[in-house]
Parts: structure tokens; sequence; C-alpha cells
């Protein structure tokens, strides 16, 4: 886990990882999040719609996003404060994901960065590219529950 301050990040700077969609994965995200939409969750069914097999829920492919900010760019002084998500291609189980991101923005006064990231396939082909707003706590500082 990459342990970046505030003052370590720059314009430029960039992170990247690959995973691989199990079926395991699906499996849990059906469970957490409650969507039986038999595209995701029948293979018959999503063929009969035109696709290769049951299509991989778009937010579980997102997540990795979460997984960029707060394992590799910052890393763990980081909280996800927004994103804008654009899905471009369907992802399926077994696919391997390569999932990358840059810091196009640094503001100071906000102690928060903006990171522009993609997802691709492992035919290169963006699945989901994204904005995000990521801030970042001083490590010296105890966060205040409200």
């Amino acid at each position: 886990m990459r342990s970046y301050l505030f003052e370590d990040l720059s314009v430029g700077m960039s992170g990247t990882f690959e995973v691989t969609v199990t079926q395991k994965a699906m499996d849990s995200f059906t469970t957490v999040c409650g969507d039986v939409n038999p595209l995701h969750t029948c293979a018959e069914y999503a063929q009969r719609c035109g696709y290769k097999a049951q299509v991989v829920y778009g937010f579980l492919t997102a997540s990795f996003l979460s997984t960029l900010v707060g394992v590799y760019l910052p890393g763990e002084h980081s909280l996800l404060q927004s994103a804008k998500i654009e899905f471009a291609r369907p992802v399926f189980v077994g696919d391997k994901l390569t999932v990358s991101g840059e810091i196009t923005h640094c503001n100071e006064a906000l102690r928060c960065v903006e990171i522009k990231a993609r997802i691709l396939n492992g035919r290169k082909e963006c699945v989901c590219r994204a904005v995000l707003q990521v801030g970042l706590r001083d490590p010296e500082k105890r966060a205040v529950h409200g």
C-alpha cells in the first residue's frame, strides 16, 4: 500500500494495477447490492440479449477505482470524495483488467487531487473512464466524527 502525503504528490504522478474479475466477486457483489437482473446473473439470458456471457456489474468494475485511490494513488491517507464515471464497454467474468490513474490537478488549499482514471480490458480497450476527486488527510491530525 502506498502512503503518499499531499506534499509528495504532483501533476503527472500515476499508479496502475491489474485484476481479474472472478465469478466469486460477481456472486459477492450480487449478495451485497441485491441486483438480481438476469443480465448479470444468467449467462443464457445475457447471450439471448446479444452478449457473450453475463455482464459484470458496472459498479463492480468501478469499485476497482476505489482500490486505485486507497491502495495505489495516493494510498492510505486518501478519501475518495467524488467520481464521474463512464462505462464504455461491457466486462465479463474472467476479464483481466488494467486499472490506471494519473493526477491532473492538485489543490493545495483543499488538500485534494484530481485523478483521471481508466480501466482497460485484456484487448487494451477502455471499459471504464473516470474523473476522481480525492482528499488527503494529514496523518498527524485526528478525524472529527460527527
